[in-house]
């Protein structure tokens, strides 16, 4: 009996640890517009529109982000405000370094957390193509 129980003790390790990384990565949003209000309305404002409390302290104006697709012709660039928002396209010091953007490493993915970055940033990126004004 004492040998099984010995035997079964990996298993039971992985099970546990795999119990308590699925807890963690459910508490974290994947829904665009639950990111988008989290993360973004400080600045961006909850419509998107660049009228978000932060504004009056910060140095660059906010952009509207219903208008993405009117300045880029009529069309939703979807990988390029994937890469804004991945920290892989650079925009100056608004929203902070690749190695760090201001919102940390929600949007990113890393060892724990595997693709469920890239997953946010489409999510919010599909968001916020719902919210472009015609």
């Amino acid at each position: 009996m004492a040998m099984r129980i010995r035997e079964a003790l990996p298993l039971i390790a992985v099970l546990l640890g795999s119990a308590a990384i699925s807890r963690a990565q459910m508490a974290l949003p994947i829904d665009g517009a639950k990111l988008f209000s989290d993360y973004c309305t400080a600045c961006h404002g909850a419509k998107g529109s660049g009228n978000g409390p932060m504004t009056p302290a910060l140095k660059t104006k906010v952009p509207d982000l219903t208008l993405i697709a009117k300045r880029n012709g009529g069309t939703f660039p979807t990988d390029q405000v994937q890469a804004v928002i991945s920290g892989e396209k650079p925009t100056g010091l608004s929203h902070g370094t690749r190695e760090m953007p201001v919102w940390g490493p929600i949007f990113s993915s890393d060892i724990s957390d595997r693709d469920y970055g890239k997953l946010r940033v489409y999510n919010v990126t599909k968001y916020l193509e719902s919210l472009q004004k015609k």
